[in-house]
């Protein structure tokens, strides 16, 4: 045997038992099935290679503790700094006494699945629900930064706002500008990026270094300076929340870029779904930001000031709901499949990525078989093609048990709502997929107003005389290559 043939029988011979070792680390956590078949494959047809992809983006971190949300409790009650945490348990606690005796919502089949999905979201995650509130919804970038600026204009004390992604561009520049002029107003700004999903800061630091030179605190959400060796790269802030002055607050699909505003000559015209929210919900999207805050610098900031006090706002019912690596429960993910076990006539879903685990799908499969009216509007441009193709895999189980999947043929379709029955709706940073479920920070505001949930619809109507739907018999005969290449997507579609 030649020296380079002994040496690759013996980088084959390492990476299998090192491959095993793992996979039995894997087996022991008792993870998802679907995932841990999923890395055993890996690690076998890509010896080596495979344990590499694993160190990125296939350890636990939530058994590992990284996040660890008790600490910053304990952290606020040592210094007695800020009660809220406490309120809020206490609001959680009272909340949940009203709706199982029936006083605030009815016991009826009116109200029944509001009951759950607010009693589940309530015991999950301690998401209080309130009806102080008024919401406004924007379809596109455009509505949304034009009320954005102007809201940051008008802010008095303070301007909070964490993103997936900011860059260097038009509407960026715009947004540094302002910001910057606010903080020589004496206005104090604190902005968290998502190292990953803001690399370009790496190559343009004058972008964000001019505004740490104007005293905007602005940091990095999980820095990957070194991903393998910490296991961040895989857990992602993708939340978007913006907080001025405690009163007002933003949430939804909307990044900060140029192609949001329909500026991208390959997606052309983006659609997405952000709102606006006036009112006490305000306070969690609030509470939300500070944690994350104090995740990246160690800092208490829990001060009144932060939360003031609300006149009346609107009625709207909502619940601020979070959900990532640091929390117990998958909020979200058991959120949707709650609400879509209990539809009664209608399931409509939009989404950029359709990758749901076993439990979603088997609910919108049975909702469909049940006769239920479910209907999924997904980009017909793709812009991650692995992504897409395992998507498309997912399509034809939808297609058979009697769903409907549109094509959004107008530009590029980043929304990411689900409405149910005409009563509940969803809204926020989430995507229909397993990386938003069980790995990335994400918020959405889940939504129980009727007036609010009618405006969503009629938005996902009027989408859906931009798309062209994919019929069953013509799905069923696309090529076979393409079947393949989809079907070999969904294999690794528990990591994607």
């Amino acid at each position: 045997m030649s020296v380079g043939g002994f040496l690759f029988l013996s980088y084959l011979i390492i990476s299998y038992i090192a491959g095993a070792i793992i996979s039995m680390s894997i087996i022991l956590e008792n993870r998802d099935p679907a995932r841990t078949v999923t890395w055993l494959l890996i690690f076998i047809l890509l010896p080596g290679i495979g344990l590499v992809i694993y160190a990125v983006f296939g350890r636990n971190i939530r058994k590992r503790k990284l996040f660890k949300t008790q600490e910053l409790a304990n952290d606020i009650k040592e210094e007695k700094l800020f009660q809220n945490l406490e309120e809020i348990k206490e609001l959680v606690n009272l909340e949940q006494d009203c709706i199982n005796g029936s006083k605030i919502l009815k016991d009826d089949d009116e109200e029944y699945a509001k009951k759950r999905v607010i009693s589940l979201l309530l015991n999950t995650g301690m998401f209080p629900f309130t009806s102080n509130n008024k919401i406004d919804v924007y379809i596109d970038g455009n509505q949304k930064f034009d009320n954005l600026l102007k809201d940051i204009k008008e802010a008095k004390e303070h301007i909070h706002l964490e993103y997936f992604i900011i860059k260097d561009s038009e509407i960026g520049r715009k947004i540094k500008e302002l910001l910057i002029k606010k903080a020589k107003e004496g206005i104090k700004v604190r902005i968290l990026y998502d190292d990953v999903g803001c690399w370009r800061f790496w190559f343009h630091r004058k972008f964000f270094n001019e505004m740490k030179e104007n005293d905007i605190e602005i940091m990095p959400f999980l820095p990957a300076k070194f991903p393998i060796i910490g296991g961040k790269l895989n857990y992602r802030n993708h939340r978007k929340i913006v907080v001025i002055d405690g009163k007002i607050g933003y949430t939804g699909g909307i990044n900060i870029g140029d192609e949001y505003v329909g500026k991208n000559k390959k997606f052309g015209y983006w659609r997405d779904t952000h709102i606006r929210i006036e009112g006490t919900s305000v306070y969690m999207l609030q509470m939300i930001f500070l944690i994350d805050w104090y995740y990246t610098t160690r800092d208490i900031i829990m001060i009144k000031k932060y939360f003031p006090k609300m006149d009346h706002c609107g009625d709207s019912m909502v619940q601020v709901v979070a959900s990532g690596p640091d929390s117990d429960w998958e909020a979200i993910h058991y959120a949707y499949f709650s609400a879509i076990c209990q539809a009664k006539k209608n399931i409509y879903i939009e989404t950029p990525y359709f990758i749901p685990d076993e439990s979603i799908l088997r609910a919108l499969k049975s909702a469909a078989l049940s006769g239920v009216e479910v209907k999924i509007i997904f980009p017909k441009i793709a812009d991650h093609k692995i992504v897409n193709s395992a998507s498309y895999s997912y399509f034809d189980d939808i297609l058979r048990s009697g769903g409907k999947v549109y094509l959004y043929t107008k530009g590029f379709i980043h929304s990411k709502i689900v409405i149910i029955d005409d009563k509940i709706a969803s809204t926020g940073s989430a995507n229909m997929d397993l990386r938003s479920f069980m790995l990335n920070f994400e918020i959405n505001a889940f939504i129980y107003d009727k007036e609010v949930v009618k405006i969503m619809t009629e938005d996902f109507f009027e989408d859906l005389k931009n798309s062209e739907e994919i019929k069953n018999t013509d799905f069923g005969s696309r090529k076979m290559m393409k079947k393949v290449k989809e079907s070999i997507a969904r294999l690794f579609s528990p990591i994607l």
